[in-house]
C-alpha cells in the first residue's frame, strides 16, 4: 500500500489493533491461571466479578502506556479507566480500531451498553448488599465511630442520623457488651425516626498492639530523637539513667520478638524507633524520627513492627468471646488484622461455634498489614463466597507498617483492585479529624475528604463536632457525586463561570 496522508491513520488503528489483540490473548491465558491461584486448587471460579479481577491483574502486569498514547491520538478511549469493564473496554476499543482501519471480521463482538457497566451495577448492588440503600443526594455513605457515651441516651445517635450517618461503628477494643447493646438498640430507634436502615458496624479488636503503663523521668517529657524508650513485657515499666522513657504493652510477647534493628512506630507512626538491644523480657529503642516538639509517651496508643514477625492469631480471646455479642447486635463484622484468606475460615469457624446460625453477617476486612496487601486477591476471592463484603483502608495502621510515602499510592490501587471485583471500599481513619475535633477542617483535609469520594463508604471517628463533621460532609459528598465516579469525572454544569 502506497503511504499517503490520507490513509496513514488508518495504517496506525491497524497496527494498534494488532498490539491490542495479541495483548488480549495474553491477559485471557494469565487469567485463567490467576482463578486457579486466589481460588484454589481445581477451583473455578465463576463469580463474574472474579474474572474482572483475574482479567485486571493480568492487564496490570503489562506496561501499556505507549498503547495508551497512540489510541489517545486516534481519538479512542486511552483504557484509563476500565477497573469494573476489562474486556469490555478492550473488546470496545478493538472494533473502533477496526472501523478506522478499513473493516475486521474475526473480532470479539462489541459489548451491549448493559454488559458494558455492568460492573458498575454489581458494585452499587454489592454496595447496597453491604451498607444499605441510600436516598438520592450522594453515592457514598458515612461510617461513624461511636464513642461510649453514645450508650447513655437516644439524643446523639439520633442526633447522628439526622446529618447523615449511614452505619454505626462500634469499637470493640473499648466499653464491653451493656454498653454496645444500648449503641444499637439507640441505632435501630434512629434508623426508624428517619427513615432508612443504619447499619451496625461491630469492630473486633485483634491483637492489636497498644502501650500500657508509662513512665517519664520528668513530667511531660516529650520523647526526641535519640531519646531511648524501655519496652516492659512483664511488671512495671523501669527506668534509668539512660533510659528516661519506658512503657508495658498491651501483648507482651511482641517484646520478646524483638530484634535488633527491627523499626518501631508509635501512635500511628508519629515517631519511629528502632530496637537497639534487647534482654529478658525487654527491649530498648532508640527514636529515629519524630515531630517537632517531640512525641508525649501516653497509655492506650498504638504499636506497630513493620519489620516483626509476631506470628499472632488475627482473632483474640477476647475477640471470641466479643463474637457471641457481635452476633446478637450487629449487621457487619470488622475483622482486623486479616492476612490471609484462611483467616476468614477461622472466622466463620468461630462464628458457628459461637452460635450464629442461619443469621448473615456481612464482613469488612481491615487491610492494615503488608501481608494482606500481598494477599489481597484471595481475600476478596474466599470473602465474596461468602456473602456481602467489603474492604477498609485502615490507613493510620498502613501508613504505620508500610510508610507514609507508599500509603499515598496503596490506597489508590487497593480502590482499583476492589472497583475490579466489585468489592465496596472504605475510606478510613483521621477524616476532617480537626473538623471533629476542633470544629473547624484544615485545607489539606477537606481536599482529603472530597477525594474520599471514590470510596463507597468514608469513615469519621469520635469527637465533640462529630455531628457537625457528618452534616459537612454529607454536603461536600452530594456535591461531589455530581463530579466524579471512581476515576470519570462526570461533566455536570458549571456555574462558576
Amino acid at each position: 500500500m502506497t503511504i499517503t496522508a490520507a490513509n496513514v491513520p488508518a495504517l496506525r488503528a491497524a497496527a494498534a489493533l494488532e498490539e491490542l489483540l495479541a495483548l488480549r490473548a495474553q491477559i485471557v491465558a494469565d487469567a485463567e491461571q490467576r482463578k486457579i491461584a486466589i481460588g484454589g486448587e481445581g477451583s473455578s471460579v465463576e463469580d463474574p466479578a472474579i474474572n474482572n479481577l483475574c482479567h485486571y491483574l493480568a492487564l496490570r502486569h503489562h506496561d501499556i502506556r505507549p498503547l495508551q498514547r497512540r489510541l489517545m491520538a486516534l481519538g479512542l478511549s486511552s483504557m484509563g479507566r476500565l477497573e469494573g469493564r476489562v474486556l469490555p473496554t478492550i473488546d470496545a476499543v478493538l472494533q473502533a480500531l477496526a472501523a478506522l482501519a478499513g473493516g475486521r471480521q474475526d473480532l470479539p463482538p462489541a459489548p451491549e451498553e448493559s454488559a458494558f457497566f455492568a460492573g458498575e451495577t454489581r458494585l452499587t448492588e454489592a454496595t447496597a448488599d453491604l451498607l444499605g440503600m441510600r436516598g438520592a443526594g450522594r453515592r457514598t455513605r458515612i461510617m461513624v465511630t461511636l464513642p461510649g457515651t453514645a450508650g447513655d441516651g437516644p439524643d446523639m445517635i439520633l442526633d447522628l442520623a439526622r446529618a447523615g450517618m449511614d452505619v454505626a461503628r462500634i469499637n470493640c477494643a473499648h466499653d464491653g457488651p451493656e454498653i454496645w447493646r444500648a449503641m444499637t438498640a439507640y441505632v435501630r430507634q434512629a434508623g426508624k425516626v428517619v427513615g432508612r436502615d443504619i447499619k451496625v458496624l461491630m469492630d473486633v479488636a485483634g491483637p492489636k498492639i497498644r502501650t500500657e503503663a508509662v513512665a517519664t523521668a520528668e513530667n511531660k517529657a516529650r520523647l526526641q530523637v535519640g531519646d531511648r524508650l524501655r519496652l516492659v513485657a512483664e511488671g512495671e515499666p523501669r527506668l534509668d539513667e539512660t533510659v528516661r522513657f519506658s512503657a508495658t504493652v498491651s501483648l507482651p510477647e511482641m517484646v520478646t520478638r524483638l530484634t535488633v534493628g527491627d523499626r518501631l512506630r508509635y501512635d500511628d507512626g508519629k515517631l519511629e524507633a528502632v530496637v537497639e538491644s534487647v534482654a529478658a523480657g525487654e527491649a530498648v529503642v532508640v527514636v529515629k524520627r519524630t515531630k517537632a516538639g517531640g512525641t508525649k509517651l501516653k497509655p492506650e496508643k498504638g504499636v506497630n513492627l513493620p519489620d516483626t514477625a509476631l506470628g499472632l492469631s488475627p482473632l483474640t480471646a477476647k475477640d471470641e468471646t466479643d463474637l457471641e455479642t457481635v452476633i446478637e447486635c450487629a449487621d457487619l463484622i470488622g475483622y482486623s488484622f486479616v492476612s490471609r484468606p484462611e483467616d476468614i475460615d477461622l472466622l466463620d469457624e468461630v462464628l458457628a461455634r459461637r452460635g450464629q446460625g442461619d443469621r448473615p453477617l456481612g464482613l469488612i476486612a481491615k487491610i492494615e498489614q503488608p501481608l494482606a496487601l500481598t494477599n489481597l486477591p484471595g481475600l476478596i476471592a474466599r470473602a465474596r463466597r461468602r456473602g456481602a463484603f467489603g474492604v477498609m483502608i485502615a490507613r493510620g495502621d498502613l501508613a504505620a507498617e508500610i510508610g507514609f510515602e507508599r500509603l499515598a499510592e496503596m490506597q489508590e490501587e487497593i480502590l482499583w483492585l476492589c472497583e475490579a471485583a466489585s468489592v465496596p471500599c472504605i475510606w478510613a481513619t483521621q477524616v476532617l479529624e480537626d473538623m471533629v475535633k476542633e470544629g473547624i477542617p484544615t485545607r489539606g483535609e477537606m481536599t482529603d475528604a472530597a477525594m474520599a469520594a471514590r470510596a463507597e463508604c468514608v469513615m469519621l471517628n469520635k469527637g465533640p463536632a462529630i455531628v457537625d463533621a457528618v452534616a459537612l460532609l454529607d454536603r461536600l459528598l452530594g456535591r461531589m457525586d455530581g463530579h466524579l465516579f471512581k476515576k470519570t469525572p462526570t461533566l455536570r454544569a458549571l456555574k462558576s463561570w
